[in-house]
């Protein structure tokens, strides 16, 4: 199917749409907070799926995927949290603090805890979105076709949960070439304290 530059444009204009509600949403994401501990409980009731081998990045380990009703994630999830991680939106750029996050440490999933990113991965890609070049594992996220908005991109998502991160880019920087350009909102970031 062809899409007129009208319709592009026109999907352009409902992203911005969503990007302004989510922009109004994004003072209310957590970086990390003293009810994450609840919300990974409440994550493990529904850790019902397949068996699936993830990494830390020192070592692999097993954990049942995350099926979890809609209805449960939006009691769990911050609304701006829900509206990225469950029905792909988009914050605005610039708008998350992890943005400008240089401290060194872990990005974990928001929704279920599992580990994406290191800081060492982490660079400024100018883009408005904490941008990394590598995630933790490669068995962590999964990827995916996204044909959305009149463009062919490729979806980050965790593996664990199905929770939308972002997109991946071949505009990276070296060693990978890459640059997994995600939502400040979908991730959780855990300092490392020395």
């Amino acid at each position: 199917m062809k899409i007129s530059r009208r319709q592009s444009l026109k999907g352009f204009s409902t992203l911005a749409s969503s990007v302004t509600a989510l922009a109004s949403l994004a003072s209310g994401c957590r970086l990390h907070g003293a009810d994450n501990a609840a919300r990974q409980a409440a994550v493990e009731q529904f850790a019902t799926g397949a068996e699936l081998s993830l990494s830390d990045g020192s070592r692999t380990y097993t954990a049942k995927a995350i099926v979890m009703p809609d209805a449960e994630w939006k009691k769990i999830l911050s609304s701006a949290e829900y509206a990225v991680l469950r029905h792909e939106g988009t914050e605005p750029p610039f708008s998350h603090p992890l943005n400008k996050n240089k401290k060194p440490g872990l990005y974990r999933c928001a929704a279920c805890g599992t580990p994406l990113f290191r800081s060492e991965t982490k660079f400024d890609s100018g883009t408005g979105w904490p941008s990394f070049y590598a995630p933790i594992a490669k068995e962590n996220v999964t990827e995916k076709i996204d044909r959305s908005l009149g463009m062919v991109r490729i979806e980050v998502r965790c593996r664990r949960c199905d929770g939308h991160l972002g997109h991946v880019f071949e505009d990276g920087p070296r060693p990978t070439g890459l640059r997994y350009c995600m939502n400040g909102t979908a991730l959780r970031f855990e300092e490392t304290v020395k």
